[in-house]
């Protein structure tokens, strides 16, 4: 989250500064996936009705992604388009020029349904991106937006959207394939019944890893079927204030191995 107090921080100082001491173990993996939860734009209006909005300057924030080793980013989340459509659309561009995958949201349903396929470490990895919050925020046929579903495999319109989502994967013969879901409600520290049947229809149909956020702190991690399951990954760089109930300043830098088919995750606990 780079916007409301990260960019106040960081747009006049060095754009790496953002990851402190987690710098050099970012730079050492072969990429680095996230989830972008705002949008990068000196333009647009605050979203009427919200309580919360985040925006950053494309013009540190995208540098700052970049020495941090993004690869990729969702944009499918309840944040993205809370300065309106100028703004989610210097979103789009701003990540596109800094050569950062992204998957999630769109100029359409189409689009926002449409997988990103990147190469890390030699493997194409193909990505999808879904979320349950603000629905208001959903593409539609002819509108943008972010690709919202329910968050329960057996609603029709849900089973759809990811079925053809899924099916663009196959076409694409990738060697590995994430689901990345911003979903759920915030401060949640377990995931919910419908979360797990979600997270484990998605494995049964292809998806090798899924990567969860929305709460802000960290959920379990299951392994189901060989596949990783990381519910919630909470926030690695925010500026939210601190729950210590909840210790959401609590953060962990989730690294993937693949080697020889198999697959592995270590988390590694982020300092400041």
């Amino acid at each position: 989250m780079l916007g409301r107090g990260v960019d106040e921080r960081w747009a006049d100082g060095p754009p790496a500064g953002i990851w402190g001491t987690m710098l050099d173990r970012v730079r050492a993996l072969d990429g680095l996936f996230l989830d972008l939860e705002c949008c990068l734009s000196g333009r647009g209006s605050p979203r009427e009705g919200r309580t919360y909005r985040f925006r950053a300057d494309p013009a540190w924030a995208v540098p700052a992604l970049r020495a941090g080793n993004a690869t990729w980013a969702s944009l499918a989340n309840n944040h993205v388009l809370d300065f309106g459509p100028d703004a989610f659309s210097d979103t789009l561009a701003a990540l596109s020029a800094g050569g950062i995958g992204h998957a999630g949201a769109g100029p359409d349903l189409e689009a926002a349904l449409e997988p990103s396929v990147v190469e890390v470490g030699g493997i194409e990895v193909a990505v999808v991106a879904f979320t349950d919050r603000s629905p208001s925020y959903g593409a539609g046929p002819d509108s943008h937006g972010t690709a919202f579903v329910r968050i329960d495999p057996g609603t029709p319109r849900t089973r759809r959207l990811v079925d053809a989502a899924l099916e663009r994967v196959r076409g694409a013969d990738p060697g590995l394939v994430v689901a990345s879901l911003h979903w759920g409600p915030s401060w949640a520290v377990r995931p919910s019944r419908s979360q797990r049947r979600f997270a484990r229809s998605l494995v049964d149909r292809g998806v090798d890893l899924v990567h969860g956020h929305s709460a802000h702190v960290i959920q379990g991690v299951e392994v189901y079927r060989g596949r990783p399951i990381l519910y919630d990954c909470g926030d690695f760089v925010d500026d939210y204030a601190v729950k210590p109930d909840l210790n959401n300043d609590r953060s962990f830098l989730f690294e993937l191995a693949v080697a020889d088919g198999d697959r592995s995750v270590k988390a590694t606990t982020a300092t400041s």
